[in-house]
């Protein structure tokens, strides 16, 4: 299903969510949320946005979003380093 989402223009998109606490109003929690998504309508992450907008009690402060490119073939890289700890 992921691969076949990935074919029809569906990436990997992770959204940093910042949220003011309940019971603090005056300080930040960050929640993490990451699924496959539509750029650039966004329509999964909209819908969970709708959903903590309803149902949740900590009020949205800003949400910063960032997405994974195409579907492409794996990339070798050889190391440049080689570290030892004893």
């Amino acid at each position: 299903m992921s691969l076949r989402l990935q074919l029809n223009d569906y990436r990997l998109t992770t959204a940093e969510i910042l949220y003011r606490l309940p019971d603090h109003p005056t300080l930040l929690q960050t929640y993490i949320w990451q699924e496959l998504d539509l750029a650039p309508s966004y329509p999964q992450l909209r819908r969970f946005l709708d959903f903590w907008t309803r149902s949740l009690e900590g009020q949205l402060h800003s949400v910063r979003v960032a997405q994974q490119g195409p579907i492409s073939p794996p990339v070798l890289r050889h190391a440049t380093a080689c570290l030892t700890l004893h």
